[in-house]
């Protein structure tokens, strides 16, 4: 397995993974997640960076990183292949996306979360992520949120 950045021939997989995994969840997409799909170009234009997990050219899992506010990033759009075994693909690919927005300038990771996605935030936990108050949160299905700090661990 190994960690590569955006490649357009796995732009799909981006999409359905995260697609699947958020209605097998939730049920339903909301128009931030559509809205992200919609302008993949704009948010890597803007800074973002998407990973994947592939192995024999196949995506087991993929992460994004975005610039928020300042020096603040969102770690977001975490999803993995439904079809394959993940082999850690999902915390090689959180760790990356984590790596590049610090790389990049970032300050403080967020993310946005539900409890029950335990696995997720088990990962969350695991690099040093900590809980914090969920305030002015775009999304439905959000009731928890992270906060990393720039050399906390």
């Amino acid at each position: 397995m190994k960690i590569i950045e955006f490649e357009e021939k796995y732009r799909k997989d981006f999409i359905d993974f995260n697609t699947d995994w958020i209605v097998s969840n939730f049920g339903f997409l909301e128009e931030q997640d559509k809205e992200t799909f919609e302008k993949i170009d704009e948010e890597m234009k803007a800074g973002a960076m998407i990973f994947f997990a592939v192995e024999n050219d196949t995506a087991l899992a993929t992460c994004m990183a975005r610039p928020m506010e300042e020096a603040t990033w969102e770690i977001c759009k975490l999803g993995s292949n439904k079809e394959l075994p993940h082999k850690g693909a999902g915390s090689a690919v959180f760790e990356a996306a984590m790596n590049w927005a610090l790389e990049h300038g970032a300050e403080k990771l967020f993310i946005v979360s539900n409890r029950r996605l335990k696995p997720a935030l088990h990962i969350y936990r695991k690099y040093g992520f900590k809980e914090i108050e969920l305030e002015n949160c775009e999304y439905i299905r959000g009731d928890i949120a992270f906060e990393y700090t720039k050399g906390s661990l």
